[in-house]
């Protein structure tokens, strides 16, 4: 059905006004005290955007394929922060992002760090976004294909595009890995290429559809390296061609696939690409621990540098560029929002970072999006950062149901929000957990829909204390081989009824795990027997949600101001 221009949705309606790319040129004359709505949505296709709190406040988005600098960019972008009295902080695709910038040096910045080598288009907007891969890429231990090249290949075909700058329905994430093991999962991604084999020979299954909050879904298509670049080319149109271009909140590609089935839209890339599929390989994907240190392919080490949850100094950055020098080391940014040095000769303590942050992602917060409910780079010290570390646990922490931290991808996932169920506070985390995340499985499930931020840490340490009973060595495996085996409602119940008795019973204590999906009544009779005496189960119907609810409520209902609050930088005690 052909919708009229004015349904269209009001991006879409600027758009049609001028493309982004005609519109460029007026950079160079425009009064950035002075912008119009059009002139800041058409900024955001080459990186420059305000927050809505803060409209004189500018942020400038930078693109960095595959998370790959030199030092010598290193040690400019340090130069450009002391100088402007700019910070920095790691976006979850490997880019970074320049906070402080104003109206008088904003479009002088722009063009320094452009004219660097480091481009700023398509980072925000609709767009294709920073295009990632595995930070090992091509050198670890697990690397199978190289997928840097086709990396430049994609990018190359869109980049200052007139045809796509900001002129897709809305923004594309893409990630491609050619490694049989990844430091944290990429099926968050619109599209992503995953290592697969066929018939002896290693190339790309496709996945589709996949968001902060969604797992992509196999495209049963199988790509040999040389084809990706053409299934890109075709995927690209297509999603221009017949994405939605109306309500904002359904012009995502999960959309189009929910709307016209994977099979309709792969019919439209049949169409751009002008030949038949092949169907989809064997995944080869497994779970691996990285290390601080690892070695190379070549012999050679990497170092994990562990940023304050995504906030990088200028002060590291030249120390880090520094070091690279000397060493003749790569850098390269995770999507773990850590930073990585290639090729070392030996291990040096030099830049060994008194962070806890490894494997934890921590959205912008607050400081610095306004969708955010808290500054949850700081709220991570409500966290038990140590047990954390020590098992090598994921957590996704956003601050807003965006899920910008990918809290459904992870271990264990948690979204700031507001509340005022219990009591008199307004800070709380709804808590996910059981995603298998690996293979994209499957993603995490509520566990509780509200934990107030004062009693996050007794929770968490709690989920963590029961895995470290269960005896195993991995929390996905955790997850898929116990927590899976249940319904939210039920493992919800097990914790609080824990914290109600003052105990550490795991799940099944004294019994052999079932191997399959358990039903109301089996959850229901072994509550009864590891938990009798408590009152609420007289709640329990047909669900445990009253009880769940009714015992939550009792447990963490906070009564007046906590006494045991106090701001981020006192919370030393919570580690």
């Amino acid at each position: 059905m052909i919708e009229t221009e004015s349904k269209l949705n009001k991006r879409e309606r600027y758009k049609a006004q001028m493309r982004p790319f005609d519109y460029f040129p007026e950079l160079e004359t425009l009064d950035f005290e002075n912008l119009g709505e059009g002139d800041r949505y058409y900024l955001q296709d080459f990186g420059i955007f305000t927050a809505e709190f803060a409209e004189e406040d500018f942020t400038l988005r930078l693109r960095l394929p595959a998370g790959r600098l030199t030092a010598a960019q290193f040690q400019e972008l340090a130069e450009i922060l002391t100088t402007h009295d700019l910070h920095m902080i790691m976006t979850a695709r490997a880019g970074l992002q320049m906070f402080g910038l104003e109206s008088d040096n904003i479009l002088s910045v722009f063009k320094q760090v452009n004219a660097m080598g480091i481009s700023t288009w398509q980072s925000f907007g609709d767009n294709i976004r920073n295009i990632v891969s595995d930070v090992y890429d091509g050198v670890g231990e697990y690397s199978k294909i190289e997928a840097y090249p086709i990396v430049m290949q994609m990018q190359d075909h869109i980049l200052e595009v007139p045809r796509y700058v900001g002129m897709l329905p809305r923004r594309i994430s893409v990630g491609i890995s050619g490694n049989s093991a990844n430091v944290t999962s990429m099926f968050a991604n619109d599209l992503y290429f995953s290592l697969a084999q066929k018939e002896g020979v290693f190339g790309f299954n496709v996945y589709m559809g996949g968001k902060n909050t969604e797992v992509a879904q196999d495209a049963d298509i199988f790509l040999l390296p040389d084809e990706v670049i053409g299934f890109f080319a075709a995927f690209v149109e297509a999603f221009y061609k017949h994405g939605s271009r109306f309500s904002r909140a359904k012009t995502r590609l999960f959309y189009l696939l929910e709307e016209i089935g994977m099979d309709g839209f792969k019919k439209h890339l049949e169409t751009e690409y002008k030949k038949s599929f092949n169907s989809g390989g064997e995944l080869q994907l497994e779970k691996a621990r990285f290390e601080t240190y690892e070695t190379l392919k070549d012999g050679t080490l990497s170092f994990c540098y562990e940023t304050d949850f995504g906030r990088v100094t200028a002060e590291e950055f030249e120390k880090i560029a520094a070091f690279a020098t000397e060493q003749n080391a790569e850098i390269r940014l995770g999507i773990d929002q850590n930073i990585y040095l290639m090729g070392l000769k030996e291990k040096c303590a030099d830049l060994e970072s008194p962070k806890l942050s490894n494997t934890i992602l921590a959205c912008a917060g607050s400081d610095y999006c306004p969708f955010s409910f808290w500054n949850i780079k700081d709220e991570t010290s409500y966290l038990p950062l140590e047990k954390i570390h020590e098992h090598r646990i994921e957590i996704g922490f956003s601050g807003c149901a965006k899920g910008c931290g990918r809290h459904r991808h992870t271990d264990i996932g948690l979204i700031g929000l507001k509340t005022n169920n219990f009591g008199a506070t307004d800070g709380g985390v709804r808590v996910f957990i059981g995603a298998e995340h690996t293979t994209g499985a499957s993603a995490g499930r509520t566990l509780f829909s509200m934990v107030p931020l004062e009693h996050l840490h007794a929770a968490m340490s709690l989920i963590i204390a029961l895995y470290e009973e269960s005896g195993f060595s991995d929390f996905e495996r955790y997850s898929a081989e116990v927590l899976n085996l249940f319904s939210e409602e039920f493992l919800a119940f097990w914790l609080l009824a824990n914290i109600k008795t003052d105990q550490m019973l795991k799940f099944l204590p004294n019994e052999s795990l079932p191997t399959e999906r358990q039903d109301f009544g089996y959850e229901k009779a072994l509550l009864e027997k590891y938990f009798a005496g408590l009152e609420v189960l007289d709640l329990v119907d047909d669900s445990f949600f009253e009880a769940v609810t009714a015992l939550s409520k009792e447990l963490w209902t906070i009564k007046g101001e906590d006494p045991h609050y106090k701001p981020p930088i006192e919370r030393n005690s919570f580690r």
